[in-house]
């Protein structure tokens, strides 16, 4: 049961709560992980096209980064992993994991995710609420509990700030 677990992994402390339950489920049935990281393109259309420099090279490096980070996690606790990392810029996040699970013959998909509800759901979307109704696998949905909750929107709120891209 659950051989093949697929992790959408974006580098915020909420995908990092799902992977860390996507660790324990393959440690107990002896599965293997594989992590997705997805450039979305998305990105680039929110005033982002002033910028000089090769932004998309940036995304892409993140990403590797991001996935390299999460390998490591995986590798130190005895599972094994291997890594996606999509940045074609034509598809949706939920597509790429969607194709991703089923190219890869996975069993099931753990997503870590916020859990909003209301206007912030209506304007910011959900990801993995597309992947759930898509997915040709169980979706294992993870929020993390409330201490971590606050936190882990506080480092993503930190992570948006402007100040990130100033010179």
């Amino acid at each position: 049961m659950y051989q093949r677990i697929l992790v959408p992994i974006d580098g915020s402390a909420t995908s990092d709560c799902g992977l860390d339950e996507a660790i324990r489920l393959a440690k107990l049935t002896g599965g293997r992980l594989r992590l997705v990281h997805v450039v979305d393109g998305l990105v680039l259309s929110t005033g982002l096209e002033f910028a000089t420099c090769d932004v998309v090279g940036l995304l892409v490096e993140a990403g590797a980064e991001i996935l390299s980070a999460a390998r490591a996690k995986v590798e130190s606790a005895g599972v094994a992993v291997d890594t996606f990392l999509s940045h074609t810029l034509a598809e949706r996040v939920c597509d790429v994991v969607v194709a991703q699970a089923r190219q890869w013959k996975g069993d099931l998909i753990v997503i870590g995710t916020h859990g909003r509800r209301g206007a912030k759901r209506l304007l910011i979307g959900s990801d993995a609420e597309q992947i759930v109704r898509e997915a040709p696998v169980p979706v294992l949905l993870v929020r993390p509990k409330a201490e971590a909750l606050a936190v882990a929107r506080a480092a993503d709120a930190a992570a948006a700030q402007p100040e990130a891209f100033a010179a």
